[in-house]
């Protein structure tokens, strides 16, 4: 139990990566926290697409560039992008997805993986471009983008300090 709170204590976003690629323990062991993470009713809404050719994470950083309206990479140069997606006939498809992201940032972490929660999946994947590409994913149904989790190495060592954490957090009635 310890461990699992030093690591929510100790897990920061990180946004420059190493070009190496996560491991394929890693990973996994990642990915199968993300299948753990609540859901409403136990439905499992969520999926995760892992891309890691380097093709399509550039497609995606484009696409979500775009929607930002500029040309830098959203993705920080991460060699792994997990997808959460969630189905939007769940009234409880955000809060699923969203678990998914949190599970799979904290396992990561957990494992000596660095991660970034990146947001507008919602916004590429509403687009058209978006659409086709779920489509040719094999992905069918009203999906929404929930995140982006980005995953790596990170490529300065050393945690970040933690801000403070502010005052009145916790209301106690």
């Amino acid at each position: 139990m310890k461990e699992t709170l030093q690591d929510i204590r100790t897990r920061r976003s990180c946004r420059k990566f190493q070009p190496r690629q996560v491991s394929e323990e890693d990973l996994q062991a990642i990915l199968e926290a993300g299948t753990w993470a609540p859901t409403g009713r136990g439905a499992q809404s969520p999926v995760m697409v892992v891309v890691q050719d380097k093709e399509t994470i550039a497609r995606l950083s484009r696409m979500n560039a775009a929607v930002l309206g500029t040309a830098g990479d959203p993705f920080y140069g991460a060699p792994t992008v997990v997808v959460v997606l969630a189905d939007r006939s769940r009234p409880t498809y955000l809060e699923d997805g969203s678990l998914v992201m949190g599970t799979l940032m904290l396992a990561a972490h957990a494992v000596g993986v660095a991660s970034c929660w990146i947001h507008r999946a919602r916004e590429v994947f509403d687009s058209e471009e978006g659409k086709a590409l779920l489509k040719s994913w094999g992905i069918e149904g009203d999906y929404a983008g929930v995140g982006h989790c980005v995953l790596g190495y990170a490529a300065e060592q050393g945690e970040a300090p933690a801000k403070a954490r502010k005052e009145n957090y916790v209301i106690r009635v």
